[in-house]
C-alpha cells in the first residue's frame, strides 16, 4: 500500500467507510463487456451491411475481422480491466468450421465452442444476445413482429436456437447466462396500425419462451427502445410494452440508457423497477442527444446509475453490461475506457455514506445533502483507485495508453 492510499484510507474512514471492504466488494462486480466493439457489429455468420437502425461510424484502422484477431483484442482490453468480467456475444459471432454454415434459425451450441473454451479459459462467464438485424430475412425493418409468417418464423426458431445456446454457456462455464432480446422492429413514419405489430411481437416472444430452460441458469431479458434510424415514428419494442411483457411473463427487464427520450434518465428507473423484480439488468452506454452508443465516461449519469445500483443494496441483483461501438477511434482503448469508467464510478458509488445522505434527506437537512453531496466530489476517490488497480494488477494511470498504441503499431496496423 502506498502513503496516497493511507491518507485516503484514513479521510474515508472518518466518513465511516472502510475502504478495504469497498475494494473487497468492487473486485467481484461482474462487468459483462460487449464482444462487437472490437469490430464494428459485424460478426462471422455474413458479410451483409449493418441493417436494423444499427450504424457504425468511422474507419480507425485494424478493426478484427476474424475470430483470433477478435479474441486477440479482447485478451488486450481484458488486460487493462480490473475487477471481475464477463463476455457478452452477439448470435452473430458464431463460429463456423471446415466449411460448415447454420443460417440463424439454425444454429447450435457446437457453433459456440471456440467462445466457450475461450471463456473457461478465462475463468468468466458468458452473456448471449440473438441477432435480429443485419440478415436478409428482416423485411421491411420488421422481424417477430412481421405479418409475414415465413419471416416472423424464421426468426422465432433464431430465438429458440439461442435459448438452448443460452443454457448451455451456463451450463458450460458454471455461471448464469443473461440472453438479452432486442429487435429493430417499427415504422420511420406514422403508422396506420399500433396494435397488431405488437400483438405479434407479444405472440413471437411467447413461443419462444415456452421452450422449456433451466431458469436458474438462463436468465431472459428484454430490451425496450425509444426509436432508432428508419424507425423514427414507430418502434414496436417501446419501453411500455417491454415493462409490461417482462411482469407478465416474469422475465427480467432490461434497460439500455440510450433508448428512452433524451430527459429521462435509467438512474431515476433503477429503484422502481428493484421494487417488484427480483433482477434487473442494464446496458450501459452514453447517449449524445440520441441512441449513438458512445463509450462511456465518467460523466455524471453513469456516476447516478452507480449510486443507485449500490445505495439499493443491489450489486447482487443487477446484471451490469455494456453497449456501445465507436469506430472513429482504437477500439480496444474504447472498451478499456468505457469499462474503467463504469467500474470507477462503482467505487465513487461505494465510497459514499449514504446513510448519512439518506438520513439528511429525511431530515429534511437539504442544506446540509446538498452540502455534503459536493464536499464528497472531492475526497481523494483517485487514490482509492489507483489501489484497487494496483491490487488486481493492472496499469493504474494513463500510461496503459502507451502499450496500446504499441500493440495498434505491431499488430492493429498490420492487418
Amino acid at each position: 500500500m502506498n502513503n496516497r492510499y493511507e491518507y485516503a484510507k484514513e479521510i474515508y474512514s472518518k466518513i465511516g467507510i472502510d475502504t478495504e471492504a469497498v475494494l473487497k466488494k468492487l473486485a467481484d462486480v461482474s462487468i459483462s463487456l460487449h464482444c462487437w466493439q472490437g469490430d464494428d457489429v459485424t460478426g462471422f455468420d455474413s458479410r451483409e451491411a449493418l441493417s436494423g437502425g444499427i450504424q457504425t461510424t468511422g474507419n480507425y484502422p485494424g478493426k478484427a475481422t476474424t475470430p483470433q484477431e477478435l479474441m486477440d483484442d479482447l485478451d488486450k482490453a481484458f488486460s487493462y480491466m480490473p475487477g471481475k468480467k464477463k463476455l457478452n456475444l452477439h448470435a452473430s459471432y458464431a463460429i463456423f468450421e471446415d466449411g460448415e454454415f447454420a443460417d440463424r434459425d439454425a444454429l447450435e451450441p457446437k457453433h459456440f465452442k471456440k467462445w466457450v473454451e475461450f471463456a473457461k479459459e478465462r475463468n468468466m462467464g458468458i452473456d448471449f444476445n440473438p441477432t435480429f438485424f443485419s440478415h436478409a430475412m428482416v423485411k421491411d425493418n420488421l422481424t417477430l413482429s412481421s405479418p409475414d409468417e415465413n419471416v416472423r418464423s424464421f426468426w422465432v426458431r433464431h430465438g429458440i436456437a439461442c435459448i438452448k445456446i443460452a443454457e448451455y454457456f451456463a451450463s458450460e462455464t458454471g455461471v448464469p447466462c443473461v440472453i438479452n432480446f432486442w429487435i429493430p422492429d417499427g415504422y420511420k413514419d406514422i403508422p396506420a396500425d399500433r396494435y397488431a405489430p405488437r400483438a405479434r411481437f407479444k405472440k413471437s416472444l411467447d413461443e419462444i419462451l415456452s421452450v422449456p430452460y433451466d431458469k436458474s441458469k438462463v436468465y431472459v431479458t428484454l430490451e425496450s427502445k425509444v426509436f432508432g434510424i428508419g424507425l423514427e415514428s414507430y418502434t414496436v419494442g417501446s419501453a411500455e410494452f417491454c415493462l409490461s411483457y417482462s411482469d407478465y411473463k416474469g422475465i427480467t427487464p432490461l434497460m439500455d440508457n440510450g433508448h428512452y427520450h433524451p430527459t429521462e434518465v435509467v438512474s431515476d428507473k433503477i429503484p422502481s423497477l428493484l421494487l417488484f423484480n427480483e433482477k434487473i439488468a442494464l446496458h450501459v452506454t452514453r447517449a449524445v442527444r440520441w441512441d449513438s452508443d458512445h463509450v462511456v465516461t465518467f460523466d455524471d449519469e453513469t456516476k447516478e446509475i452507480a449510486k443507485e445500483i449500490v445505495r439499493c443494496d443491489a450489486l447482487d441483483r443487477v446484471f451490469i453490461a455494456l453497449d456501445y461501438f465507436d469506430a472513429s477511434i482504437n477500439r480496444i482503448a474504447a472498451w478499456v475506457i468505457g469499462t474503467r469508467n463504469l467500474r470507477k464510478a462503482l467505487l465513487f458509488a461505494m465510497l459514499l455514506p449514504h446513510y448519512e445522505l439518506r438520513k439528511a434527506q429525511d431530515e429534511a437537512d437539504f442544506t446540509k445533502l446538498l452540502a455534503l453531496n459536493e464536499e464528497y466530489k472531492l475526497y481523494p476517490f483517485a487514490d482509492v483507485w489507483h489501489e484497487f488497480c494496483n491490487r488486481e494488477g493492472v496499469i493504474a494511470d494513463e500510461s496503459w495508453l502507451d502499450e496500446i498504441k504499441e500493440y495498434e503499431n505491431d499488430v492493429l496496423l498490420k492487418r
